[in-house]
């Protein structure tokens, strides 16, 4: 197994295929990829359809699966701000790809049989398949479908993103193998003597105590261990230091613990959601993700340096279950993140090559980020996923 990442930043979108292109291939040995994942950035707009022609062009066999995006990752740097096209490929020997296209309609029902599900993905539970997934943000229902696919493939690990680089439905590109779709979802399921293992960087840290909700309905939350929402965080506010008071007005989240039964919690315990403000009326508090009652919570901020912290703690945790050095890496990154967040560039994939691995690693920024917490697949933002690849260890 090899893998080799690379970026051109050409301002012509076929002069940038031509240069990663022959980057690709000198990385690979000169080597026709098995795989290729490509992002291109929202400058290269007008010239989305044309992308899955020219890398035809210059890719006979390999297997095509990327997307648009605001900005991109590639050969470990961060471009986010010119135009730029990101390849990563990869040769895969006793691998299988299986690629499915799928709009929302075809999706089956979260509970339907797992052969439902099997024969959506192409693929079988017994076949042990990692999943890379790409969805439109317009039009693909995509919490729904990652609950089912936990569900029929519940061993299976599970990365991606929702492809950025557009404003409006029909706008974002995704693309697979020869085709263009802008609508629905993309889906690779990867078989054989291949391995993922993913990371999650949430980017926040706790505040106050946690918290049992009450009373909710939704994503509503309606009281906290019986008190009003509007009360405990104005208590919460008050024992805050001043600069944690401005965070509060700007940056404040909602962790809801995945395992309520604990007796103490962590940072990576909790599954963090915007906070969408409060009911002026009753005090409630809106929550952008469903909040069942009985859940614990606790109060969350996040800063630029917290995000640092946690991807190093993230990090070093991954870099210790690993039992060898991977082949390549991926890594799928808000929007909200970057040079314009932490103040400097290439920040979290300096971070993975310092903690982790130098190997090649790409991806992009999204509109949101697919990720594991426990074992559970979520849709998450102002994250940073984190997957290594390589061939299997057990």
């Amino acid at each position: 197994m090899k893998w080799t990442s690379t970026i051109a930043t050409e301002a012509s979108l076929a002069a940038a295929v031509g240069q990663a292109a022959e980057q690709v291939f000198r990385g690979l040995d000169h080597q026709e990829p098995d795989l290729l994942l490509a992002f291109v950035s929202e400058e290269h707009q007008g010239e989305f359809p044309a992308l899955a022609g020219l890398l035809a062009r210059e890719f006979e066999s390999a297997r095509v699966f990327g997307c648009s995006a605001g900005s991109v990752i590639g050969g470990g740097t961060e471009i986010e701000d010119r135009a730029a096209l990101s390849l990563t490929a990869a040769v895969l020997p006793d691998v299988s790809i299986a690629s499915t296209h799928l709009e929302a309609d075809r999706v089956p029902p979260v509970f339907a049989e797992r052969r439902f599900w099997e024969d959506a993905l192409r693929v079988t539970a017994q076949d042990e398949p990692v999943f890379l997934l790409l969805a439109d943000p317009f039009s693909f229902e995509t919490d729904g479908f990652l609950k089912g696919l936990d569900r029929s493939f519940p061993g299976s690990a599970k990365i991606g993103g929702l492809a950025s680089g557009g404003k409006h439905p029909g706008s974002t590109a995704l693309y697979l193998n020869g085709a263009v779709h802008r609508s629905g979802m993309i889906a690779l399921a990867l078989t054989g003597n291949i391995e993922l293992r993913t990371a999650l960087a949430q980017g926040s840290r706790p505040i106050g105590d946690p918290l049992f909700v009450t009373s909710a309905h939704d994503n509503l939350v309606r009281e906290l261990d019986g008190r009003i929402p509007r009360d405990v965080l104005g208590d919460a506010f008050e024992r805050l230091s001043p600069a944690d008071r401005q965070l509060f007005g700007e940056s404040l989240f909602l962790g809801v613990a995945m395992t309520p039964e604990q007796s103490e919690y962590r940072p990576g315990d909790f599954l963090v959601r915007s906070v969408l403000g409060l009911d002026p009326q009753s005090g409630a508090l809106w929550v952008g993700g469903r909040v069942p009652v009985n859940t614990v919570v606790q109060l969350h901020l996040r800063d630029a340096l917290s995000a640092s912290q946690d991807v190093d703690q993230i990090l070093r945790a991954h870099r210790q279950a690993l039992t060898g050095t991977p082949s390549g890496a991926l890594l799928f990154s808000c929007l909200s993140r970057g040079a314009g967040f932490y103040g400097e560039r290439d920040h979290d994939s300096n971070a993975f090559r310092r903690i982790v691995a130098d190997v090649p690693l790409g991806g992009f920024f999204c509109n949101g980020e697919i990720g594991q917490i426990k074992g559970t697949t979520h849709l998450h933002g102002h994250t940073s996923v984190f997957g290594t690849l390589g061939p299997r260890t057990r």
